[in-house]
């Protein structure tokens, strides 16, 4: 028989033992996984979430992807505090399990592996360990505790479009958002809700590119902006699949795109749009009816004569049934006629060729209408069942 002594002794080193297990179970370190993955379907998954991952922080574990494996589908979380992207695809689970990995690191990992399925395994003291044909890879994992995951977003106020269309719509608007971050609401896109007419657009001050789509359904009017960084993301993961669609949340500050496996969330832009439909009108002096194709080859002809930061207009002199387009750098000077249907009055204004180029890139008809008011007024292009673009002249110095 144990003295008294010796019993306490025992019973309390048997509660510190408890203690210390318990502590260390709360801390997931005897959470352990294993898996096999098809490697295709992983690296498709490491790179949607890897939008999501910062090139610069300060906060080096925003750097990494969470893993989690349940039931028969592996989840990967990433997330930068503005946005926020999870996906899924199928593996066989023969353990649960959650780790943190700095991500683009098992993004070179998985990217070079031979075709042949992935084994994962991570044990309880954060080890990794990953098999793929004759490669295996150690590799050292993280707590996934201290990691933001994404917030929970209140789907009440949802949308639907098509894959195709959305993805078309940021390309056509997307060009003409702003870097300049001093003024916050211009590096984002207008998204507008008004009954089932859907629009996007965007501005620089120099300007504007709108895109509208009539939605099946009706919805309550919405307003919301969304940064640029956070559409272009999410056009890179669109399918752009006609018949595969979208579902897009809106919140007070958030918004949630939902696709078949994969969510992307992302806080809006705070503060109000700029009112577009005042820089709006359907007035004009000049009507030009013209080859979008032959346009659009011609300024970029004209382009070859730009040194490198080198700023000089396009001259649209309008005349008769032609335009005679022009340019002057200090390499040479070019002009080139295009055959043009023209209503109203003669005119000779001049454009930033790249603005130009940049709207007639993502118009897809063969002919653009451009209308013209004055020398110094915006120039319009546009059809107005989907698309408006106003772009600003430079001034002429004769």
């Amino acid at each position: 028989y144990f003295s008294t002594f010796t019993r306490h002794l025992l019973l309390l080193l048997l509660n510190i033992n408890i203690i210390f297990i318990s502590k260390l179970t709360r801390k997931g370190l005897f959470t352990t996984m294993k898996f096999t993955c098809n490697k295709s379907d992983m690296t498709e998954a490491v790179n949607i979430v890897l939008k999501a991952v910062p090139g610069k922080t300060t906060m080096p574990i925003l750097e990494c992807v969470v893993i989690e494996a349940a039931g028969d589908q592996i989840k990967l979380t990433t997330n930068d505090m503005q946005l926020g992207i999870e996906t899924r695809f199928p593996a066989q689970i023969e353990e649960d399990g959650i780790i943190l990995v700095n991500a683009k690191m098992i993004s070179d990992i998985i990217r070079k592996l031979p075709e042949n399925d992935v084994y994962f395994e991570a044990d309880d003291n954060e080890n990794i360990l990953l098999f793929c044909g004759k490669a295996k890879f150690n590799l050292s994992g993280k707590n996934h505790e201290e990691f933001p995951m994404l917030p929970n977003i209140e789907k009440s106020y949802k949308i639907t479009v098509s894959q195709f269309t959305l993805k078309e719509m940021i390309r056509q608007t997307i060009f003409s958002i702003s870097n300049n971050e001093s003024n916050k609401i211009l590096t984002g896109e207008l998204f507008e809700i008004n009954g089932d007419e859907f629009k996007i657009a965007s501005l620089d001050l120099h300007r504007v590119s709108i895109r509208k789509i009539q939605l099946k359904e009706s919805y309550d009017d919405m307003k919301a902006v969304i940064p640029g960084k956070t559409l272009s993301e999410v056009s890179k993961i669109l399918t752009g699949g006609m018949d595969d669609n979208v579902d897009i949340y809106f919140t007070k500050n958030h918004v949630l795109f939902e696709l078949e496996n994969t969510i992307i969330i992302s806080r809006l832009i705070e503060g109000n749009f700029y009112n577009i439909n005042q820089m709006l009108t359907n007035d004009y002096e000049t009507k030009v009816t013209v080859n979008k194709r032959d346009l659009l080859e011609c300024i970029d002809r004209a382009t070859l004569l730009l040194r490198e930061a080198e700023n000089k207009p396009v001259i649209m002199n309008v005349k008769n049934s032609e335009i005679k387009m022009e340019m002057t750098t200090k390499i040479g000077s070019m002009d080139e006629n295009i055959t043009i249907e023209k209503e109203g009055k003669d005119l000779r204004i001049a454009f930033d060729p790249k603005f130009l180029i940049d709207v007639l890139r993502v118009i897809d008809e063969e002919e653009v209408n451009l209308y013209l008011f004055n020398a110094k007024a915006p120039c319009f292009i546009r059809d107005d069942n989907s698309y408006i673009y106003l772009i600003l002249p430079v001034n002429l110095i004769e």
